[in-house]
């Protein structure tokens, strides 16, 4: 089974494909303030670059915090929303061996149906200007 994973919690992104447990490539960029704008070129052409189609993929293991606001937000978005389209699996994952344990959680049977981001904090709402 073919799973992605992502980490957009931080300025350099993170994609990998595995095939069950072995990496089978994993890139990083500085997204920074263009995330939105390239995570999708980036998941394809990590896809097409091991000559599969999205349809391939078996599940998603995303990071989900804590971390930058506006980076979970987009990075779990897509992966929802890729998994949901799909009709594949997703699991979060927050730990320091994230990958790996979003791996052993999906390779099992797990599924989180959505995942949603851990900020770390509470939000930092500034007071309206009169």
């Amino acid at each position: 089974m073919y799973i992605l994973t992502l980490r957009t919690d931080q300025p350099e992104a993170e994609i990998g494909l595995y095939s069950d447990k072995r990496q089978v490539d994993y890139r990083t960029w500085l997204a920074h303030r263009q995330l939105a704008e390239t995570i999708h070129l980036k998941i394809s052409e990590l896809v097409a670059g091991q000559k599969l189609d999205l349809k391939q993929l078996g599940g998603v293991v995303i990071f989900q915090g804590p971390g930058s606001f506006t980076g979970l937000r987009i990075g779990i978005t897509v992966a929802n929303a890729l998994a949901d389209s799909l009709a594949i699996p997703i699991i979060g994952a927050m730990d320091p061996d994230w990958i790996q344990t979003g791996l052993a959680r999906l390779l099992g049977g797990e599924h989180d149906k959505a995942v949603v981001p851990e900020y770390g904090a509470l939000p930092n709402i500034t007071a309206p200007r009169k």
